[in-house]
């Protein structure tokens, strides 16, 4: 007990150390006999997260809710007891983290579902439940080795998909990274050590680097008289990961691994070091982030840029006020730390997080379903996000995608079921308008109207929208609507010539009651009963899927026979020489997807022949030294330009109109065939574009990713790994 206290009043000498006392002493007498699964006296894990939360600078109830923290759970200690020892504000902080294992549910997502509801609504009468969750959850990760492999990986998986992002909401990135990269480590094991073995082989190079970045900046700063600190750090393991996987990148390619961060003391320093920068180095467009005029929902302020240094290679530096690192390392918990002592607090109004109402909202309004409310908080509050504002110029945040339906939503219920149109910028804008950041957006609202209709599910991006559209069509669900859009859709199909006994069977229905956001087939009859789309839509829908069950056999049989053909194609080597013979069974590695001019190598399967990889394939880079003696040389034999290859490359530009149009007609005239296509857009304006285009030789590929990097607001091109 001494040892602890004493850490605790090492960390801040102003805790009350005799209530501390009392709580340890309690906490060990009601865990004495209980074992960790490392074997260990179970008190071993309460000491760690209360000193996890003394060193974040909570308060002296933390704290001791910390060293409490699974007594009412584990133990037979009551709430009511607590409250008697401890106070009630301790009793509902130890209330908030005790999961519900009194009740049954029906399967483990059910319960993992109630658990996090339960803990949000503990986190609105007291936001410091969610940041003893995270220190529990933070020791338990570090200490996860003991577990059974099945019980890792869920844990991780939950780490992960919840507590990493709230970790991050709460501005708490210590946690979010540590978080993260154990959860990297468990989930991915060879991925992580290929990583670290690549980045500890850097290390030394990476040191250099920020050495030189951070004597150039401080010869900068020398003439302006400014208090600064300044220092390097590197991207942690898991954000590296992300980004290589995201973007289909080497460790070689990723640029921003490094980064320069400066302190300074008021924000008028951070502007001018900006300037000194940006006088000295080139930045690059697109990369400088402003989060000081516009802060993060967490309340993260910084300004972000990217340059170009000596070398060409980008590098970040990051520029904030002391008080802004503060927040930025303890997020919430920031409200708790002060340089006079522990004994302050702020009111709870103070520290009210817009995310955390909305999410009480969600709570409400999915309070039959606990597994819709998981899905609405993983979509909802944990997506990239895009901020707009209202005509009075208060700051709405929404998901990336959102559109003024989303936005009226989140105004209020009422405004979202009465919106008959919306204007951004003082211009009227369709009700599907993909709101960017920084526009101006007003719901125009009529109450006259009807309300939604069943078309407005396919236009909304939020969760929380779709849950109060479904809520409101299904109040409207009276039976004598669902018989009149049973009816409708009948008439329908007659007066097209179709037999209903056969097109308009259960199965189909059912598919396109889903696809549609239904959740059976009346609820789609009662949409339908309102008009628009919908009807015509369901009976092609049906129409399609009898078409495609008719073709299903017909299918089967042409994949057989090219199944055939691409073994013969195959046996006769597709053009590849492999170790002087050309007669061996080989195929293609779809990972990196080679073409005649890459520098290619084998590699022996078991049992399915060699598979043909570009040597700078990711897979081949990390192979473990176990394997390598299944490597095998390998060159192209081509002779007939006919043939053709997949390859994949991918384009990072501004996101605008006409761009797909573009690429679309590039490839057409460099006669690149488009096989696959996906896009995804950021919060910033720009989207990714991975292409799979059939393409007959590397150089090929080199003029086609030449024509790309000549279109306008095109910013980055390269071939795929992945």
């Amino acid at each position: 007990m001494e040892d602890i206290i004493r850490e605790i009043l090492d960390i801040n000498p102003k805790y009350d150390a005799d209530f501390l006392e009392k709580a340890y002493l309690k906490a060990e007498e009601l865990h004495r006999g209980q074992k960790r699964k490392s074997g260990e006296p179970y008190i071993i894990h309460p000491k760690a997260v209360a000193l996890i939360l003394a060193d974040l600078g909570m308060d002296d109830e933390t704290v001791a809710a910390g060293l409490l923290h699974d007594v009412i759970e584990d133990t037979g200690y009551t709430y009511d007891q607590c409250v008697a020892d401890f106070g009630e504000s301790v009793a509902q902080l130890v209330d908030g983290v005790t999961k519900l294992t009194s009740l049954v549910y029906s399967s483990e997502e059910d319960k993992q579902a109630e658990n996090i509801r339960k803990m949000f609504l503990a986190m609105s009468h007291d936001i410091r439940v969610i940041v003893i969750k995270l220190a529990d959850r933070v020791h338990n990760l570090r200490t996860i080795d003991y577990q059974t492999p099945a019980k890792i990986h869920e844990k991780c998986k939950e780490s992960l998909e919840i507590y990493a992002p709230l970790a991050a909401r709460l501005g708490i990135y210590t946690f979010k990274f540590e978080i993260e990269d154990i959860c990297f480590q468990h989930l991915w094991p060879d991925a992580y050590a290929e990583l670290d073995r690549q980045m500890r082989a850097r290390r030394k190079e990476n040191k250099l680097v920020i050495d030189d970045i951070i004597a150039e900046i401080k010869t900068l700063l020398a003439g302006l008289g400014i208090n600064y600190d300044i220092y390097g750090r590197s991207k942690h393991y898991y954000s590296i990961y992300k980004k290589m996987k995201q973007q289909n990148k080497t460790l070689d390619e990723i640029f921003d691994i490094n980064a320069v961060r400066v302190i300074v003391e008021t924000v008028r320093d951070c502007y001018a070091v900006l300037g000194a920068v940006h006088t000295r180095w080139t930045p690059i467009p697109g990369r400088f982030k402003d989060y000081i005029a516009m802060p993060k929902p967490n309340n993260y302020q910084s300004l972000h840029t990217t340059v170009i240094g000596e070398s060409g290679v980008p590098f970040e530096i990051q520029i904030r006020t002391r008080e802004m690192h503060r927040i930025a390392e303890f997020g919430i918990a920031a409200h708790w730390k002060y340089k006079e002592g522990i004994g302050d607090k702020r009111t709870d109004e103070e520290v009210k997080i817009a995310w955390l109402r909305q999410a009480l909202e969600w709570q409400q309004d999915v309070k039959d379903d606990p597994k819709e409310f998981m899905q609405t908080l993983k979509m909802d509050l944990f997506t990239n996000q895009v901020f707009v504002f209202t005509p009075m110029g208060k700051v709405m945040e929404l998901p990336a995608g959102s559109t003024p339906l989303d936005f009226a939503f989140k105004i209020h219920t009422n405004v979202g079921l009465k919106c008959v149109g919306a204007k951004v910028n003082s211009k009227m804008v369709p009700l599907d308008y993909i709101l960017q950041n920084g526009e101006i957006v007003e719901a125009v609202t009529n109450q006259n109207s009807k309300g939604p209709s069943a078309d407005w599910l396919k236009i909304v991006q939020t969760n929380s929208a779709k849950t109060k559209i479904r809520q409101f069509l299904k109040k409207e669900n009276r039976p004598e609507n669902a018989d009149r859009g049973r009816d409708m859709v009948e008439k329908a199909a007659k007066r097209k010539g179709i037999d209903t006994q056969l097109f308009l069977k259960t199965p189909f229905l059912l598919k396109a009651a889903k696809e549609q956001d239904f959740s059976t087939i009346d609820d789609l009859y009662n949409a339908i009963s309102y008009g628009g789309p919908l009807l015509n839509k369901t009976i092609n829908l049906c129409i399609g899927y009898y078409n495609a069950e008719k073709a299903e056999e017909q299918e089967r049989k042409e994949k057989e026979e090219e199944k055939k053909r691409s073994k013969k194609r195959v046996e006769h080597t597709g053009g590849v020489r492999i170790g002087g013979f050309n007669s061996m069974l080989i195929h293609y590695a779809k990972c990196c997807n080679p073409v005649p001019g890459d520098d290619i190598i084998g590699f022996t399967t078991k049992g399915n022949g060699v598979s043909i990889h570009r040597r700078d394939c990711i897979n081949i880079l990390s192979l473990p030294e176990a394997d390598r003696g299944r490597l095998i040389d390998a060159e192209w034999e081509i002779s007939e330009k006919s043939m053709r290859f997949d390859a994949g490359i991918s384009i990072v530009s501004e996101d605008r109109k006409g761009l797909l149009s573009e690429i679309s007609k590039i490839c057409e005239s460099m006669d690149a065939d488009i096989n696959g296509l996906t896009a995804k857009t950021d919060r910033v304006g720009s989207i990714s574009i991975n292409l799979t285009v059939s393409i007959s030789s590397a150089t090929d590929v080199e003029k086609l990713i030449a024509r790309f990097r000549q279109t306008p607001g095109v910013t980055e091109v390269f071939r795929s790994n992945f």
